[in-house]
């Protein structure tokens, strides 16, 4: 690039002096109580008692929004920012205060002096704002408080957003995470034709919390081959020189290296998006990545108490920790702050002057502003059509077997055809092994490397992505959900748990942004969990966990829902429902293995509705006082349980057993627990209070009683589930090995049902008998019995 072409020494003056200012209001908001503008000189008072917050990185941030900024105006660019370092959230909140976005938002921080003080007085501060670039931040879609995921999310964003341009800042210490590393490779999905363009700005400051950052000690050549042979093409700009610059117009020089940079940058995603929409060129190319060298403290204080404070770890936080009360930091804060001028930056009412508020881009395309980063402004419905037109036919109960995954695979086809554009479903390479493969009779998996003849259902503009890194997944579906599209997950059951910490963030996300009233609601995250605990018979123990609906119940309740589904014909409108929903987690748990059919769809509708139900067709207490309740959560324990009813009916005819299934685990909660918990009075009329209640369940037993406590009928309660044992095994060997199988819940009755008394000594003996010899059946031949793999309900 020609750099006559770049901006003018008069323009880049003006950024410096719009990066000084962000810089004078990322350190204000960092220890300012009050005296925003040091018309006086600083005081203990004016400080902080506590001092919180992240220097470090700021500067650095601050300084590509600036440039960023410029390339917006210049160009017209539709642009968001993603800070990859949410630990900076000082310059999220300066850049969006200076472009005006957060008066807005907030009236009551008006953009004068008034408004400055409470900037800085509400920072990490009681009753203010947190510190990282959270969602009370304007523009912000990614808060990093856990580093590894702004790569990730910034490509979510881009895809079906032909031209929408993410400009995502990635630390250098968040570079060494895994999540990041594979994030690189999100280019090899990326359609030039279809998406957006994201453009990385690799931020190399040197140091973490206090060791040094492993991409910027590598050496220049090593970090462009690891780069470039990650797909891009590194455009580097070296600050390291900068050192000191602290307020100083002079030396301009890598304000032009920088602005030579985005301009490059900027103009080679322009080419590709245009050979590759004109059809000029259909292979890969290597997108641009900035590599931006500077200081860790850039522009802060050089030297603290006789020791390198610029340049190293120690600018992480708080780069003077002593300021209330030692009279030498004190003093040199406010030179610190007076370094930057801001008597040239603000006018005597506090704005900033007319030279830097033109600097700004207007309305909308303000980064601050953007409509993208408040999905839910550009949020359109999803066109769902009819799930009853999968519906299995069911004429009774138990008779008949289908892969319930199977048909939510036919479901979710018809609505990546009717939604071209605004659909995704991810997934780690299981969406075949989930049964969803009908999805490939309408569109591909998404892949832009190369292609080989042995390939199926590969194409550069697919639905469907796939890549084998559950983080990449989440993190692309969250970039999507963010920015106002739809999608869902689906994942083996154990190994969704790579991605625990990922769903943490994005439940705090959704709850934080409920109390935002300026924050629209976006698509919820829909995961489905297959391949689950109970049938993984060829792969065992290791895939065998049920245990991340424990970790979905930790979040607050009205954020999070978990259904199970008994059957293929429940599962579609769970499934309907949750893709209609917003402003939710749901997780779905459906097996991909034959499974009986129980409901037909008018009933599944309606049992799906209500989230809970007598099952009358299937117990024995014709409405009257039931002996014992049996209840049941989850595909195989329903199964168990109504295979146990059978047996209970045959031997002990005259026993009062009344079924509950459950869809909704959130029903067995309290309505003050959650929206949609059972009103105590239905609770008992369903379970009643005196009565024993064999539940079983799908995950770990202890989260029933976990959701059940508060209820009279608690200590009643006995629940059977999976308590980690298993193996490579069968499916009925598998659920005896947890005493989750039929024999057992019998056994249970006989144990918990006082009426009984000692009469059924014999019949218990019968049921333990049984198991060993089932046990034995599938050591001899290496699979279930016949009474057991082929049995239906008999009515």
């Amino acid at each position: 690039m020609n750099l006559a072409a770049g901006p003018k020494d008069k323009e880049l003056r003006l950024i410096d002096a719009y990066w000084r200012a962000a810089n004078y209001l990322s350190v204000g908001q960092i220890y300012l109580l009050g005296n925003p503008l040091l018309r006086e000189g600083l005081r203990p008072e004016h400080i902080k008692p506590r001092l919180l917050g992240h220097w470090g990185t700021s500067p650095g941030l601050n300084f590509c929004y600036a440039h960023l900024n410029r390339a917006i105006r210049a160009r017209d660019l539709d642009m968001i920012y993603v800070f990859g370092p949410g630990h900076g959230g000082p310059a999220a909140v300066a850049n969006a205060w200076l472009e005006g976005t957060y008066s807005e938002v907030y009236p009551n921080v008006p953009r004068d002096e008034e408004g400055m003080g409470r900037l800085f007085r509400q920072f990490s501060f009681p009753g203010g704002i947190p510190s990282h670039v959270a969602p009370e931040t304007p523009g912000s879609i990614h808060e990093g408080g856990e580093l590894g995921y702004s790569l990730a999310h910034a490509y979510g964003a881009a895809f079906d957003n032909p031209d929408l341009v993410v400009a995502c800042v990635v630390g250098d210490g968040e570079a060494e995470t895994g999540p990041l590393a594979a994030s690189w490779h999100s280019t090899k999905f990326l359609d030039p034709v279809r998406d957006g363009a994201v453009l990385p700005i690799l931020h190399l400051n040197g140091y973490k919390i206090a060791n040094p950052a492993v991409p910027a000690r590598i050496g220049e050549e090593e970090l462009s081959l690891l780069l470039e042979g990650y797909g891009h093409r590194p455009i580097l700009v070296d600050g390291a020189d900068a050192a000191g610059m602290a307020g100083g117009i002079e030396p301009l020089s890598v304000h032009r290296r920088m602005a030579a940079a985005v301009d490059q940058a900027l103009d080679d995603i322009a080419r590709i998006q245009r050979e590759a929409r004109s059809g000029k060129v259909t292979r890969r190319q290597r997108w641009p990545v900035i590599v931006l060298r500077t200081p860790k403290g850039w522009t802060g204080p050089a030297e603290v108490d006789g020791v390198p404070v610029e340049g190293t770890w120690r600018s992480h936080q708080v780069p003077l920790p002593g300021v209330r009360n030692d009279p030498g930091h004190l003093a040199q804060l406010e030179a610190w702050m007076r370094s930057y001028r801001p008597e040239e930056l603000f006018d005597s009412g506090g704005r900033p002057v007319a030279e830097l508020r033109a600097l700004a881009p207007y309305g909308e395309r303000r980064m601050s502003a953007n409509p993208h980063a408040n999905g839910g402004l550009v949020l359109k419905p999803l066109a769902l059509p009819d799930f009853r037109d999968h519906a299995v036919p069911v004429d009774e109960p138990g008779a008949t077997s289908t892969e319930p995954t199977r048909a939510l695979g036919a479901f979710l086809a018809g609505i990546v055809s009717a939604n071209p554009d605004n659909f995704r479903v991810m997934g780690p390479d299981e969406t075949a092994s989930n049964r969803l493969g009908a999805l490939f009779e309408v569109t591909d998996r998404v892949f832009q490397g190369e292609p080989y003849g042995t390939d199926e259902h590969l194409g550069p503009s697919g639905r469907v992505m796939e890549v084998l890194s559950e983080h990449l997944c989440q993190g692309w579906l969250e970039g999507y959900l963010l920015t106002g599209r739809h999608g869902l997950f689906n994942s083996y059951e154990a190994f969704v748990h790579i991605v625990d910490s990922m769903f943490n963030q994005h439940a705090k996300w959704l709850k934080v942004t409920r109390d935002l009233p300026w924050r629209r609601p976006i698509a919820s995250l829909n995961y489905l969990l297959s391949s689950h605990v109970w049938r993984q018979d060829h792969n065992g123990f290791t895939h065998q966990d049920p245990g991340f609906l424990d970790v979905v119940l930790n979040k607050k309740p009205e954020i999070v829902r978990v259904y199970l589904p008994p059957d293929a014909n429940t599962l579609l409108p769970v499934a309907d429902h949750c893709l209609r929903s917003r402003d939710y987690v749901n997780v779905v748990v459906a097996g991909k293995q034959p499974a009986l059919n129980w409901l037909s769809m008018d009933e599944a509708v309606a049992h799906a509705a209500r989230g809970i139900g007598i099952w009358e067709w299937a117990g024995s207490d014709d409405g009257a006082d039931p002996d014992v309740v049996l209840a049941c959560a989850g595909d195989i324990p329903t199964l168990e349980t109504l295979a146990a009813v059978d047996l209970l009916r045959r031997h002990l005819p005259d026993l009062r057993v009344r079924v509950v299934n459950v869809v909704d685990l959130m029903r067995l909660q309290p309505p003050r627990e959650h929206p949609h918990g059972l009103p105590d009075t239905d609770y008992d009329a369903i379970f009643t209070t005196d009565k024993p209640v064999i539940f079983a369940f799908h995950g770990y037993p202890y989260l029933i009683h976990r959701l059940t406590y508060r209820r009279t009928g608690h200590d009643h309660l006995h629940v059977r589930g999976f308590r980690e044992e298993g193996t490579t095994t069968t499916p009925f060997d598998m659920v005896m090995m947890n005493d989750l199988d039929r024999y057992h819940l019998v056994m249970d009755v006989i144990d918990r049902v006082p009426s009984l008394g000692g009469s059924v000594a014999q019949l218990r003996q019968h049921m333990a008998d049984e198991r060993l010899r089932l046990r034995a059946y599938t050591r001899e031949h290496g699979e279930d019995a016949p009474e057991i793999r082929d049995w239906t309900w008999s009515g």
